[in-house]
């Protein structure tokens, strides 16, 4: 073989090994196949235990939740439908609960309560807030536990954040 093809095989591979690096690198970091893929999910109203004995007439009086706030979503930088509800058990346990949501799917989507409001006047969505976990699907009902002892009158918006781009898919009232 001549140093010319051996050199024009080397550039070649170099090439093609940097060309798979690169798809990878897209594959992971930006994961577009999350833009036809997605995630469903079906969760049910959060249930308080049932009540003590001493205080079952108690528990048969008082509602076993009540809803605090519901607001419907405002798109940001994907195109978002459905509500926010904020409910309490009788048991004192606080969910935000995502009902008849639809959003794109994406990387590393989380779910904050925010000190903004939802249509984004204010500090940045990312600067104060309360992390309630992973979106758990793009389309379906959902719910995420407020961590005991939050104080919802500090929070003013629920949203669906992308961390991996700091951008903010939509947000709803609380």
């Amino acid at each position: 073989m001549t140093p010319r093809l051996i050199s024009w095989r080397l550039a070649g591979a170099v090439a093609a090994v940097a060309g798979l690096v690169l798809i990878a690198f897209v594959l992971v970091w930006f994961q577009p196949q999350k833009l036809v893929i997605d995630d469903t999910v079906d969760e049910r109203l959060p249930a308080a235990p049932p009540a003590p004995m001493a205080t079952m007439r108690e528990a048969e009086t008082a509602p076993a939740l009540r809803t605090l706030s519901r607001a419907s979503f405002l798109s940001h930088e994907h195109a978002t439908e459905g509500r926010a509800r904020v409910i309490e058990l009788r048991d004192g346990r606080r969910f935000v609960r995502f009902e008849d949501f639809r959003t794109s799917n994406g990387p590393l989507l989380r779910v904050y309560l925010s000190t903004t409001a939802p249509d984004g006047r204010g500090s940045p969505f990312d600067e104060r807030f309360v992390d309630l976990g992973a979106l758990k699907g793009n389309i379906g009902d959902q719910n995420y536990a407020i961590p005991r002892g939050t104080d919802l009158g500090a929070y003013r918006s629920v949203v669906v954040w992308c961390k991996r781009f700091s951008v903010p898919f939509a947000a709803a009232r609380v």
